[in-house]
C-alpha cells in the first residue's frame, strides 16, 4: 500500500493556434504544477475497484477507473488494484485535476504491478485518455504544445505564491475550446522572454503578458469569473488570470501575507493561497 500526491497546475499563458484536422486544437502553453494536490492510494486487490469521495459519480465514469482499465487492458495484466481518491482540486475548473489524478493512476498502477513501462510509454498512454494527463508524468514545469502532447520541460521553475479564487462554476473545456476566437493576427507570444521575466519575478512586467485565448468567451458566458479577476487586482495581486479553461482565477502575490490579505476578502467562494512547485513531489 502506498499513497501519491496529484498537483494541480496552472496555464502562465494559453495561446490557441488553431483547430486541427483531428478536431483537437493546437496550443502552446506554459504549465506549473501548485502544491495543491489530490491524493490516491494503491493497494493490491482481486479485482479492479476505485473508490472516491466524488458524490453522485457512478465509477464508470470516473476517469480513474477509466484510466485503470485501459492501462490494465493496454499492459493484459490480470491482477486488480483497489484506489482510493480523495479530492482537493475543485472539479472542471481549469487546474488539471482530472487529468492529474489519471496520469497519476499511470503511474501508481505502474508501481504497484511491477510493469516498469517508463515515463515515455505511459505518456503515449495518458495522450489516447486526455490532452494534459501526459504533462502530469514527471513534469513540473514545461512548455506543452500541439493538443498537449509535445512538451519541453523547462528548468530554473520559479516558486510563486498565488491565491486561487473558483466560483463554483463548472466550465467545460470542450465547451471553451469551442466558443473561443481564434484571431489570425495575434501576436505570438514569445515564450523565451516570458520565461525569464517570470525567473525575474518582474511582476509589474508579468502582467501584461499572461494571456489565455479562452478566457474572453468564459467572461462573456460567466461574468462572475471577471469580477474575481478585477477584485484580485483591488486587492493586491501583482498579476492576474484565469487558468486553463476555467473556472479558477489565479493572482499573483509578492508574499504569502499578501494573499492571505486578499483571501478574507474573497467571501464564499473556494479559494486557496498555494506556491507553486520547481520540483517534482517526493512521493
Amino acid at each position: 500500500m502506498f499513497q501519491l500526491n496529484a498537483p494541480a497546475k496552472i496555464n502562465w499563458f494559453l495561446s490557441v493556434l488553431g483547430k486541427r484536422e483531428d478536431g483537437y486544437h493546437e496550443i502552446s502553453s506554459l504549465m506549473q504544477c501548485i502544491d495543491l494536490c489530490d491524493t490516491l492510494l494503491f493497494e493490491h486487490c482481486d479485482t479492479l475497484e476505485v473508490v472516491s469521495d466524488v458524490p453522485g459519480l457512478p465509477v464508470e465514469k470516473n476517469l480513474v477507473f477509466r484510466t485503470a482499465t485501459l492501462l490494465r487492458e493496454a499492459v493484459n495484466e490480470r491482477r486488480g488494484a483497489r484506489i482510493t481518491l480523495k479530492k482537493e482540486i475543485p472539479l472542471a475548473a481549469g487546474m488539471g485535476g482530472g487529468s492529474s489524478d489519471a496520469a497519476f493512476t499511470l503511474t501508481g498502477l505502474d508501481r504497484l504491478w511491477g510493469t516498469r513501462l517508463g515515463a515515455e510509454r505511459l505518456r503515449g498512454i495518458g495522450a489516447g485518455i486526455g490532452s494534459d494527463i501526459p504533462f502530469f508524468i514527471d513534469d513540473v514545469y514545461a512548455i506543452v504544445e500541439g493538443r498537449g502532447e509535445r512538451i519541453t520541460p523547462l528548468g530554473d521553475a520559479s516558486e510563486v505564491t498565488l491565491l486561487l479564487v473558483n466560483p463554483r462554476i463548472p466550465v467545460s473545456a470542450a465547451w471553451a475550446y469551442k466558443v473561443c476566437q481564434i484571431g489570425l493576427t495575434k501576436k505570438p507570444i514569445d515564450i523565451k522572454l516570458f520565461c525569464q521575466t517570470l525567473a525575474r519575478k518582474d511582476f509589474d512586467a508579468l502582467k501584461s503578458m499572461l494571456v489565455n485565448d479562452l478566457e474572453p468567451a468564459v467572461i462573456a458566458a460567466h461574468p462572475e469569473i471577471g469580477r474575481i479577476k478585477e477584485n484580485l487586482y483591488r486587492f493586491g495581486a501583482s498579476a492576474a488570470a484565469m487558468s486553463g479553461s476555467g473556472s479558477t482565477v489565479f493572482g499573483v502575490f509578492r508574499s504569502a501575507d499578501a494573499a492571505h490579505g486578499a483571501a478574507a476578502h474573497m467571501g464564499t467562494y473556494w479559494h486557496r493561497v498555494v506556491r507553486t512547485l520547481k520540483h517534482a513531489l517526493e512521493q
